[in-house]
């Protein structure tokens, strides 16, 4: 698929247009043009170490999501990106290049053309890496916490003198 047809369809999920939806874009194109096909369910995972724009696209584009388990989000603030297809077996980075974007005075609409004329190979190091992907999302049975009454994952309930407490409950009772 071209690219400003990639980018109109993520700029739809994100609603508006930025530099962090250009860079996702070219994650998924480049992903989409080596052998890794969009996902319906859990075939495709991506492993993100941003929380940014970028990763919009990724969902639109690729079809992992946090809903479906098939996105996850390492908080480490970093474009980084690692692509997994338990179709293929195959596994891919895409690191973001330091030297790409140091032009800090170049305009929002200016950073989004730069990225737009560049291949994915010119804005990232790409490599193969190991296929380990993270497990298939798991269906957990919710229980009541019995502090605030709220329905709770059983994995993320607390133990406490007794208690079924949630996160935010056992937080403030800690406090």
């Amino acid at each position: 698929m071209e690219t400003r047809e990639l980018m109109k369809k993520a700029t739809i999920f994100h609603s508006h247009l930025c530099p962090g939806i250009a860079i996702g874009v070219l994650v998924a194109k480049y992903v989409l043009e080596h052998g890794f096909e969009r996902s319906s369910d859990e075939e495709l995972v991506a492993v993100v170490e941003t929380d940014n724009c970028s990763v919009d696209a990724l969902q639109a584009l690729l079809g992992t999501t946090y809903g479906k388990g098939n996105l996850i989000h390492n908080d480490y603030g970093k474009n980084n990106y690692k692509i997994y297809s338990r179709k293929s077996l195959k596994a891919v980075k895409l690191a973001l290049k330091a030297s790409v974007l140091d032009n800090k005075k170049l305009s929002r609409d200016e950073k989004i053309q730069k990225l737009l004329d560049l291949e994915p190979e010119d804005l990232f190091d790409i490599r193969e890496i190991e296929f380990d992907p993270p497990i298939l999302a798991q269906i957990e049975e919710s229980v009541p916490c019995d502090q605030c009454g709220e329905l709770t994952m059983d994995s993320r309930i607390m133990r406490y003198q007794e208690s079924n407490i949630c996160i935010p409950c056992y937080k403030e009772i800690k406090k």
